[in-house]
């Protein structure tokens, strides 16, 4: 099968800084990288080397041409990423010493994905493929009303959280991930706890503390894997590309999220994003 993912392309600016700045604070950086970013990139770039074949759907500027011939060479299909007029987005990032991270987020070409574009990579979909959708695009709604008509499974990242549009992509969705935080806000805003939402899988990753799945049977909890982190940024996009990239593949939901938890455990031990996700072998490897 495949993964189609309607999703960001960001260049991703991380400034490492002593400590995250409070409101009209003045700090100096200690360092200062460029990485391929967005968390629709980064998904992909972990499905795609968690081994599965993915397809990205999404638009940059011409000075973005750069982030396509990256993901290509990540192993991900691009034929199905535009170039438009408005500039590619960026992402601020500031990382302090402990890997906690602040983000300034520039939506640019993400926000204006021409319809057309999604509706040529749709007509390649089949019956039964994985179509991916997060909150730093356009096209949400209509992309997940598509795939569901299609026969797809939706799944949907609940990042940046805004509770109108989970609201609005609820209905389509198999799959929702979301963070504590974001499921708290959902649950003020709905009224619905996880386990009461109509989606047939719904995990809550909780950082630190693992991560809950609530299926078909009770809630499980998943202990995460204790490592020294030293960035956060893109850990939970890591998580998600293979978690989905394991479904795809047929496993249960509960080997696809111990798979996932390396992934994202060896994540937190490096500094960027999409570049330095790990491969299938590195996690593999992973000894606990």
């Amino acid at each position: 099968m495949a993964i189609w993912n309607l999703g960001s392309i960001n260049a991703d600016i991380v400034y490492s800084v002593p400590h995250i700045p409070a409101p009209g604070e003045t700090l100096s950086s200690t360092g200062r990288q460029t990485y391929l970013g967005g968390k629709g990139a980064n998904m992909s770039v972990a499905a795609a080397r968690a081994g599965a074949r993915v397809n990205h759907i999404g638009a940059v500027g011409a000075d973005g041409r750069w982030a396509v011939e990256r993901l290509l060479e990540y192993g991900v299909d691009t034929r199905n990423i535009t170039e438009i007029a408005t500039e590619t987005a960026q992402a601020i990032i500031m990382v302090d010493p402990k890997g906690e991270n602040a983000i300034l987020l520039h939506l640019g070409a993400n926000a204006e994905i021409p319809q057309t574009t999604l509706q040529t990579a749709m007509a390649e979909a089949e019956t039964g493929d994985w179509l991916v959708i997060q909150n730093e695009t356009n096209l949400q709604r209509t992309g997940a009303n598509l795939g569901k008509k299609m026969g797809l499974k939706v799944a949907y990242a609940a990042a940046p959280f805004d509770a109108d549009r989970v609201m609005a992509v609820l209905p389509h969705l198999d799959f929702l991930i979301l963070n504590a935080v974001e499921a708290s806000q959902l649950e003020a805003a709905t009224g619905q706890a996880p386990a009461d939402l109509p989606v047939q899988d719904v995990i809550v990753t909780r950082g630190a503390d693992g991560a809950d799945w609530y299926g078909r049977a009770d809630k499980q909890h998943f202990d995460a894997i204790k490592v020294d982190p030293v960035d956060t940024t893109g850990a939970g996009d890591t998580f998600t590309g293979y978690v989905l990239a394991g479904l795809d593949r047929g496993m249960p939901m509960e080997q696809a999220i111990g798979m996932a938890l390396k992934a994202g455990a060896l994540m937190v031990t490096r500094h960027g994003t999409a570049d330095v996700i790990p491969d299938l072998s590195e996690v593999q490897a992973f000894q606990l």
